[in-house]
């Protein structure tokens, strides 16, 4: 029996291959590797791999159907975003969020629009709607 790894964050290929997998909802190997394989080509035995990973880690579940196995989504992508940020924020900018903040309004490739958005999310959040 496989055991259960502690999770982590996923690695730069997991997070392509868990993306396909929250974009679809999920599916077999075939599946999956037919949606990675539009951006690179890859190969069966590399794909199926890296999801049984991706298992053992707990970030997908799988259950058999037929003969294949479908892999669903054991972590849902609003967590795994919340948990990244955190762990960002905690390593990179000393657990402070406005330096997380700070450091992409200052970006020069956030364009006014965006800001604008973030400032309405941000009056949402603080309930200033009218200010």
């Amino acid at each position: 029996m496989a055991r259960k790894q502690e999770r982590s964050l996923l690695t730069e290929v997991e997070l392509e291959f868990m993306t396909v997998v929250w974009d679809i909802g999920g599916g077999t190997v075939r599946d999956i590797l037919a949606e990675l394989n539009k951006a690179q080509t890859r190969a069966y035995t590399s794909v199926a791999t890296v999801l049984k990973i991706m298992e053992q880690k707990g970030f997908l579940a799988s259950e058999r159907h037929d003969r294949s196995l479908v892999y669903r989504p054991a972590v849902p992508k609003e967590e795994y975003q919340r948990t990244t940020l955190k762990d960002l924020s905690s390593k990179l900018f000393d657990g402070a969020p406005a330096a997380l903040v700070a450091r992409l309004v200052d970006d020069e490739e956030v364009t006014d629009d965006m800001l604008e958005s973030m400032r309405a999310l941000l009056n949402e959040r603080l309930g200033d709607n009218g200010r």
